[in-house]
């Protein structure tokens, strides 16, 4: 007689094929661990579906027998929110198959992608038809749609254009019990009761496996700025945004904030990236757009920033003269993550403040982990212009990496009691994941953490969508 395992992966490769169940070791190994190196798992199996269909059937299998899903995308999250247990009894259901665009619908400015397609991806089929899709990552090459609604990411745009949750109009989701909400819908205007789309964004998996969506496209630049301005302060680049806000509205993109620090890393661990021209303890990294090819933007920039100048709010700034000098500015902070990866490990903080917040919580940090860690340094960079920062604290100079973070709880304690202090929240796009479920239950209110779990029981009673994640 089978056992019951075989028979359920026997019935998975009946509704797969057989080539697209995973389950030798060095198969399943790229699904079981995350980027970073800080969680790994077991999984009975890894499922390619590659359709929808497909999906369902995969839910219903394992809903009868009783096994848990673990849904995965690019597997780029940064708070193991992709990875199974150590069990080994979970299935891992990849979407890496489901990797076509439906539709484009240029009329309306929409694009309905499957979730398996990766950003960039998605970014291209946009650009193809001359429209831009905004959300932009470090990790776009890799990460995929699915994850990006998964989580609600954000990323370097959300200044102009918002996080994932604005840019979604529509989803289409496999349900716990194998059934498929369809709500492929490209409306801007659709008042018919609860808007069921938002409870699968952000959500990680955890109520359904999102398996295809509408996005809203936009007008493609035909002007851009791009400039490196040193700064004095963190307070002078919270009065430089305001100032490049009044300039030039909401053509600005993006406002990204470097310590000099983070620079450091970035372009010890990628030799050849640019350096700046000036010395200085900080940097933002602007970004202007307009859809207009002659639009006097340049000049609009150029003036705010000698109007800063003088006002003392930065001390240099390098403007790109080519594209390739723009991606050359922005590889110098897209690829602050990947160095520090390189350094070693680090005790991550993803948060978020109001803007007016950010400058005095920086100064009360620094003097507060001072204390709590002595010799830690501050590896700080993030989206300044929606007041989220990537607040991460690297071992002192010369001690081992290893110890140091075993002392993330007194750094999570300090950083994040210090940003709830100012009305902030400790995860602004990474998501929960298991990393952060201690954290949620700390900072959330009972009335929160009991309507969250009453979704959860609404949609999943049996708890088998990505177990242990979020809640």
């Amino acid at each position: 007689m089978a056992q019951p395992g075989a028979t359920l992966l026997a019935r998975l490769a009946g509704v797969v094929g057989a080539s697209h169940v995973l389950t030798a070791a060095a198969d399943v190994e790229p699904f079981v661990a995350d980027w970073r190196g800080r969680y790994r798992g077991q999984a009975q199996a890894v499922v390619l579906p590659a359709t929808t269909e497909e999906v369902a059937a995969v839910v219903r299998e394992c809903a009868a027998a009783g096994v848990a899903l673990v849904p995965q995308g690019g597997n780029t999250g940064l708070c193991g929110g992709s990875v199974p247990d150590g069990e080994g009894r979970e299935i891992v259901v990849a979407l890496r198959r489901m990797n076509r665009l439906r539709h484009l619908d240029a009329a309306n400015m929409t694009l309905t992608a499957e979730a398996g397609m990766t950003l960039a991806a998605v970014q291209q089929a946009a650009t193809d038809a001359g429209f831009l899709f905004p959300l932009s990552l470090a990790s776009e090459g890799s990460c995929t749609l699915g994850g990006n609604i998964s989580t609600n990411a954000g990323g370097t745009a959300v200044l102009r254009y918002g996080n994932t949750r604005e840019l979604t109009l529509g989803i289409e989701a496999v349900l716990a019990d194998g059934s498929v909400f369809s709500g492929l819908r490209g409306l801007r205007k659709d008042n018919t009761g609860y808007d069921l789309k938002q409870l699968f964004i952000g959500a990680e998996g955890t109520l359904g496996i999102v398996t295809a969506a509408v996005v809203k496209l936009f007008p493609a630049a035909r002007t851009r700025v791009t400039a490196l301005v040193a700064v004095p302060t963190v307070a002078a680049a919270v009065a430089l945004l305001a100032r490049l806000k009044a300039a030039v509205a909401d053509r600005l993109v993006g406002f990204e904030l470097m310590s000099a620090f983070a620079l450091d890393l970035s372009r010890k661990h990628h030799p050849g990236s640019p350096a700046p021209a000036t010395p200085a303890p900080w940097f933002v990294l602007v970004q202007a757009d307009d859809p207009a090819p002659d639009a006097p933007l340049p000049d609009a920039v150029e003036a705010a920033l000698a109007d800063a100048f003088e006002a003392g709010e930065a001390t240099d700034a390098t403007l790109a003269l080519s594209v390739e000098q723009a991606q050359r500015l922005w590889a110098l902070r897209e690829n602050i993550s990947e160095a520090q990866r390189r350094e070693g490990p680090n005790i991550k903080h993803d948060i978020s403040l109001p803007v007016s917040a950010v400058a005095e919580f920086i100064d009360a940090g620094e003097q507060a982990l001072a204390a709590a860690l002595p010799g830690s340094r501050l590896v700080v960079f993030g989206h300044l212009g929606d007041g989220n920062l990537h607040y991460n604290v690297s071992a002192p100079e010369g001690e081992p990496a290893a110890g140091f973070m075993d002392r993330a709880d007194v750094a999570n304690r300090v950083v994040h009691d210090l940003v709830a202090a100012r009305g902030g929240s400790f995860s602004a796009e990474h998501g929960i994941g298991q990393l952060k479920r201690t954290e949620l239950l700390r900072y959330k209110s009972e009335v929160e953490i009991a309507l969250m779990r009453a979704v959860k029981q609404a949609f999943d009673p049996r708890g088998l969508m990505n177990p242990g994640k979020v809640l």
